[in-house]
């Protein structure tokens, strides 16, 4: 059975048990910043199973791309030399949301991987775990399931701690955990290893296939575990694992996905064998590097995209030590969507985005690895052993990214060593610094527990009167009293909460003899939080309000936000359709669109996207809200933005002349796209690597910024005596002739620093027949010095010179050695004591040196030295 048919029949198979299909997230988490990737199928539905999201359906069903290769979960260094390892994986998980619970969890489970009309896998070849104290999971399998006792291992608390098994899983710390039960496929007795729970358990014969999760408790920070009120089932079933069942091979690399990845690779790099490891490394990494460029992660020095790059080089270096002549990793791109495009439309699109940003880091790495290669040839010049230090090593590797078995071949090539042990205490000592600032143990429990959910009716009305739900001042529930700042929860609200790149609402919540000032409106769950102080009397809870929006800042805000909408379509047409939102601000000053392109957008491309957008907006066309499903949306054409979340019912906003934006959006909007006035783009640049940010101003604020520009130009044109109709050619006359001026005057100092050599010549002292003079020029600056020391020195013959000056309270010093004797008389040394009587410091070549300092008072004792200083030399 071919992989992407298993992927299918896992999902059909629950999908007629009345499980939803739901795509796959993406693999930058939402809203999650416990993750540094999506590492799981559960990751999506965090939210849902912790009782902040609710969901239109309580069964679930995906094949859920993940990638583990930083952070917490990180198989990066096992890739491409272990049977299973990958840093991309595609996760089969069916999921309960306090549904079903144990016993139908396990029948799912069991009779797809065994029944004839799925999987077929003989039941003689699968074992079973439980957590030690799970009977009830025991009995299911026993009793119900049929499974001989022998073949149901229990596994107790083996890491240590008390629910520390492989058999109790947990979200974090604290939060939602629960015991699990997991099924293990024998791959046959030919295979070393043992079964769960002995000695021999590392081994590959029994390799855990599925993992079932039963979400049971709730743990606090103190360690009690709370029965959950509705229990929830979270399971997780590798698809290259089963592929490898199905196709009854051991290794996931003998899966026909990857057979066809690793015969591409091949072919690319002129026919290597298909077993290298080096070759298993390149077909994994491919996945991984294209899929997250999808996603939108572009390739930096730091977080995902630090990952990202680490990956794109480990796969070149293996290319390069398989013998690849050029950039290649690239080239894989097309073929992977051939296998991989019909499950995942998005990689497809995104392919000649994803082959650029890839060609574009192979051949910046190549550039790397020739500058680490002459910092390590500095070193190895330097060693005064044959041990290359760790630190010499990890700089090269974290620096510059260097890989250590590059650094290791050299070192043997040379009859060096490494010192391994101080390069891995260094690595410890980074792995430490990033374990301090990550965010993996959040305590959930931390976060403001608020039941239920606030319902928004800001999108027609402005003011509304409410009922105060909850009051937190400090992060606990308390009345609020004048002075104090607090956070408000209303049953409903107007108060647009932040969100896709819209600011929160500000205003007012107004009783009989009391004012809260709503300073910003956050989203918690599904609760919008009002966070500010009282102005006036006290809040608290079940009192009735009158909450009032800001009408000025509010609608400012919305224009903005409509106008990002028509920005992010006109870019697509100018640009191309790789544009994506990756990011934007929306306020009621300005607005913000950061976006994928790998180049400065041109004055020419800036001003058709201003053209476009100004056209749609003079068109006055009305905007257009549908509330629909996603597939709906989908059929519109609406384009979802990058990094958000999106409920089972959306928002479709539609604007401009025949449809010209469609998007998924939950903000707030303009009425008519006329509302916006205008647009004026004011800046573009680029914020990171394959992203660029545009910003703009609308309405009255977009007039201001012209009238003030068209203000500028007069007083320009003022200035230089012209108008606005000839004003580029009087600047350009002005700057011709500036140029002109500049000229005159280096000709003049040219002449000026002829005449001072002839004058200054005859200065020089004669000392063992070298020509010594030191003079003072005064006003005359570097270049005058520099032009003169050479000057002085054709007319002297064998000579040192020290020219200096006093430029505006600051000291410049040159220093000039004939070549003849350079050998002995260094300029440099000579510049270096002169810079330190003068309270600087300087340097430069044998025969020409530079420096300067800040003591003008003793720019005669630095001339005064310098014939005790040649003396000295001699």
């Amino acid at each position: 059975m071919k992989t992407a048919a298993v992927r299918k029949a896992f999902l059909d198979y629950f999908n007629q048990h009345g499980h939803e299909v739901v795509p796959s997230s993406s693999l930058v988490p939402a809203d999650d910043p416990t993750l540094l990737f999506t590492n799981a199928g559960m990751n999506q539905f965090k939210d849902t199973f912790l009782g902040r999201e609710k969901r239109a359906y309580v069964r679930a069903t995906s094949s859920q791309r993940c990638v583990r290769a930083g952070g917490k979960h990180n198989d990066l260094e096992n890739v491409g030399y272990t049977a299973r390892h990958h840093t991309f994986f595609e996760m089969l998980g069916n999921f309960s949301f306090g549904d079903y619970f144990k016993k139908e969890a396990i029948r799912f489970a069991w009779e797809f991987l065994t029944s004839e009309s799925w999987m077929n896998i003989p039941k003689d070849k699968l074992y079973v775990t439980v957590y030690a104290t799970d009977d009830e999971a025991f009995d299911v399998w026993t009793n119900d399931m049929g499974v001989p006792a022998e073949r149901v291992i229990r596994i107790g608390d083996n890491k240590g701690a008390q629910y520390a098994s492989d058999n109790f899983w947990q979200m974090g710390d604290t939060g939602p955990c629960g015991p699990c039960t997991e099924i293990f496929y024998d791959h046959g007795p030919d295979i070393e290893g043992g079964l769960p729970g002995t000695p021999e358990e590392d081994g590959d014969r029994y390799i855990e296939i599925w993992n079932v999760v039963f979400m049971q408790f709730n743990r606090t920070a103190n360690g009690e575990m709370q029965p959950l009120p509705k229990p929830s089932v979270d399971t997780g079933m590798g698809l290259e694992r089963i592929a490898a069942v199905m196709q009854e091979v051991h290794s996931n690399y003998e899966i026909d996905l990857f057979q066809d990845l690793l015969q591409k690779a091949s072919s690319v790099l002129g026919g290597v064998a298909t077993t290298e490891a080096s070759l298993r490394v390149i077909a994994d990494h491919i996945r991984s590097c294209s899929f997250l460029i999808t996603d939108g992660v572009m390739p930096s020095n730091e977080g995902r995209g630090n990952v990202l790059r680490r990956i794109i080089r480990r796969a070149v270096r293996h290319g390069n030590k398989l013998g690849a002549q050029g950039a290649f990793f690239h080239k894989l791109v097309a073929h992977l969507v051939d296998i991989m495009g019909e499950a995942y439309p998005e990689l497809a699109k995104a392919q000649s985005q994803v082959e650029r940003v890839l060609l574009q880091e192979e051949e910046q790495f190549a550039k790397t690895l020739d500058k680490g290669l002459a910092l390590l040839e500095q070193d190895i010049k330097a060693l005064s052993g044959t041990v290359i230090p760790g630190e010499t090593v990890f700089t090269l590797y974290d620096t510059y990214g260097f890989p250590v078995d590059l650094t290791n071949d050299i070192a043997r090539e040379r009859g060096l060593t490494l010192d391994q042990e101080g390069y891995e205490k260094a690595m410890e000592a980074q792995r430490e610094r990033a374990r301090a600032s990550s965010k993996f143990g959040v305590d959930y429990n931390e976060n403001l527990v608020i039941e239920g959910e606030t319902a928004f009716t800001g999108y027609d009305h402005l003011e509304a009167a409410q009922t105060i739900r909850s009051v937190f001042v400090e992060g606990k529930p308390s009345a609020a009293n004048a002075g104090q700042e607090a956070v408000v929860v209303l049953s409903e609200t107007p108060f647009y909460a932040e969100s896709g790149g819209q600011v929160g609402d500000r205003g007012v919540l107004r009783w009989d003899g009391g004012e809260f000032e709503v300073t910003d409106t956050q989203k918690e769950g599904s609760n919008h939080l009002h966070i500010g102080r009282v102005v006036s009397g006290s809040l608290s809870e079940g009192q009735q309000v009158v909450a009032v929006v800001d009408q000025a800042k509010r609608k400012a805000t919305a224009l903005n936000h409509s106008a990002t909408h028509l920005i992010h379509a006109a870019l697509r047409k100018v640009l191309g359709e790789h544009v994506e939102q990756k990011g934007s601000q929306v306020n009621e000053e300005r607005l913000r669109f950061d976006f994928s392109h790998f180049e400065a957008v041109t004055p020419d491309q800036l001003k058709e996207v201003e053209r476009m957008v100004n056209q749609h907006i003079r068109a006055n066309t009305a905007i257009q809200t549908d509330i629909t499903d996603m597939d709906s949306a989908r059929e519109k054409g609406a384009m979802a933005l990058f990094g958000e979340k999106y409920g089972d019912s959306v928002r479709v906003l539609s604007m401009g002349v025949d449809a010209f934006s469609v998007e998924l959006c939950g903000g707030t909007h303009a009425k008519r796209t006329g509302d916006i006035g205008s647009i004026v783009i004011t800046s573009e640049s680029g914020v990171a690597a394959g992203v660029r940010r545009i910003e703009a101003l609308t309405g009255a604020a977009a007039e201001e910024w012209v009238a003030e520009g068209e203000c500028q130009l007069k007083e320009v044109a003022s200035l230089v005596k012209g108008s606005r109709d000839n004003l580029t050619e009087k600047v350009k006359g002005v700057l011709d002739k500036n140029r002109a001026l500049e000229k005159e005057l280096e000709q003049l100092k040219a002449k000026l620093a002829s005449s001072a050599g002839n004058d200054l010549a005859g200065q020089a002292i004669d000392v063992q027949n070298i020509k010594v003079l030191a003079a003072n020029l005064e006003g005359a600056d570097r270049k005058t010095l520099m032009d003169t020391a050479d000057q002085l020195k054709n007319k002297l013959g064998t000579a040192v010179v020290l020219l200096a000056s006093d430029e505006g309270g600051k000291v410049t010093l040159v220093a000039s050695v004939t070549k003849d004797i350079s050998g002995k008389l260094k300029a440099g040394d000579l510049m270096k004591q002169a810079a330190a009587i003068v309270g600087g410091k300087g340097g430069g070549r044998p025969d020409m040196a530079q420096g300067g300092g800040s003591d003008v008072d003793k720019i005669q004792d630095a001339l005064d030295m310098v014939k005790s200083w040649v003396e000295g030399q001699l």
